[in-house]
């Protein structure tokens, strides 16, 4: 039985404990030594009963208001804006594939290819992406002294089998380790091949 159930049912058996259920009697003597048999006229004050409906009425709207379902709000960039220009050394790109598989690389892809630094990671809360978030960063702090980790620019390309999950855990990771700079972006089609003939 739910928390609502053994509630409701509390408050039906106060509130019908505090009904005014009265009697009276309308009985008269006709014979000497007769009586006739009394009469109880029993009436329910329903009055009760209807602060009870008030009641659970009320304790629902506040239980659904409570449970009301969160929606993530994503600014994306507008199509067609003017470009931007990244620094390699700030960038962290993140490559979701189907069945959780993750995958990154630093800086400009050409490069990380051509230096097989393409590596494969999980969504592990101690070994996974956020560690390696938290190594850009302290990277970044060193080598960067005016702006430090805020250089730091998070790529989130997710391909065409990636759950909808797995990009949700990657935008959390952002938040956990404080990333001000993140987006989602299309995989390039470089990215997508390396990816189908890498997943194999």
């Amino acid at each position: 039985m739910t928390v609502c159930g053994i509630v409701a049912i509390v408050c039906l058996i106060v509130k019908l404990l505090m009904t005014d259920i009265q009697s009276t009697e309308t009985g008269t003597r006709r014979r000497p030594g007769f009586y006739r048999a009394k009469k109880l006229k029993i009436r329910v004050d329903m009055t009760p009963m209807v602060d009870l409906g008030f009641l659970l009425i009320a304790f629902f709207v506040i239980t659904a208001e409570l449970n009301k379902p969160s929606v993530v709000h994503l600014s994306m960039p507008k199509e067609g804006g003017p470009p931007t220009t990244l620094g390699e050394s700030g960038a962290l790109t993140l490559l979701l594939d189907a069945n959780n598989r993750l995958y990154y690389y630093h800086g400009d892809w050409e490069k990380a290819l051509s230096a097989g630094e393409i590596f494969e990671t999980n969504f592990s809360v101690s070994n996974g992406i956020g560690k390696i978030i938290r190594e850009k960063q302290q990277r970044l702090d060193v080598i960067n002294k005016t702006e430090g980790r805020n250089v730091l620019m998070l790529l989130i390309k997710p391909g065409a089998e990636a759950s909808y999950q797995n990009v949700i855990d990657a935008l959390d990771e952002a938040a956990i380790n404080v990333v001000k700079k993140y987006a989602i972006l299309k995989m390039e089609p470089e990215e997508s091949q390396w990816m189908k003939t890498h997943g194999q």
